[in-house]
């Protein structure tokens, strides 16, 4: 089936998209076309306001607004534990639980070295510099994957020489899952349970 050039392109487009295949992708695209206009100009100033107005935490890495992100400036957080998470959605995860209460590293990524990804390409050596400053714990939370697995063993052959314990969540994350689709139960004993690396 060929479509017009500005429909194959919104087609293409939407395809780059992580988890979106061309029937997704087409579909998205239809149904984005089928939206009021004010809904897709919407759409397209919030997404553009995202793109402009976001940069990494000073601190952490995630995403925000402002030099540092909200959960760096509360005074309120536990300043000598680090949870570091791969993506920023992870930070959302853990923070459903309400049980954690210290800061946060993003990573941005796992290490991968059959994807070419090591660890220059990730916020690690953030993470390093940030250790000295009266960090007790790292607790590691990333997926219980292969390269999750790597990226915990990488950090706690770097950290542990710093003097900081280095902790990996446990019980409850099963082996393949994510963090983002992990329920608060299996969360809230996966960090009570967590193990030093």
């Amino acid at each position: 089936m060929l479509f017009a050039r500005p429909l194959a392109e919104l087609v293409a487009e939407l395809e780059r998209l992580p988890g979106i295949g061309p029937k997704s992708a087409q579909r998205l695209a239809f149904h984005l076309l089928r939206l009021p206009d004010e809904a897709v100009f919407r759409l397209a100033d919030v997404l553009r306001s995202a793109k402009l107005s976001l940069r990494f935490c000073a601190r952490c890495q995630n995403f925000s607004e402002d030099e540092l992100c909200e959960i760096c400036r509360d005074p309120g957080r536990d300043p000598t534990t680090i949870c570091v998470v791969a993506e920023p959605r992870d930070v959302g995860a853990m923070e459903r639980i309400h049980e954690y209460r210290g800061l946060y590293h993003v990573l941005h990524g796992l290490l991968d070295p059959m994807a070419g990804v090591g660890p220059e390409r990730l916020r690690i050596q953030e993470l390093v510099s940030r250790v000295p400053s009266g960090v007790a714990e790292v607790i590691v939370a990333t997926n219980p994957t292969a390269e999750g697995d790597a990226t915990a063993l990488y950090l706690a052959r770097l950290l542990k020489p710093l003097g900081v314990k280095v902790t990996r969540l446990a019980h409850g994350m099963p082996y393949g899952g994510e963090l983002d689709y992990a329920d608060t139960a299996t969360l809230h004993s996966a960090l009570r349970f967590r193990r030093e690396l």
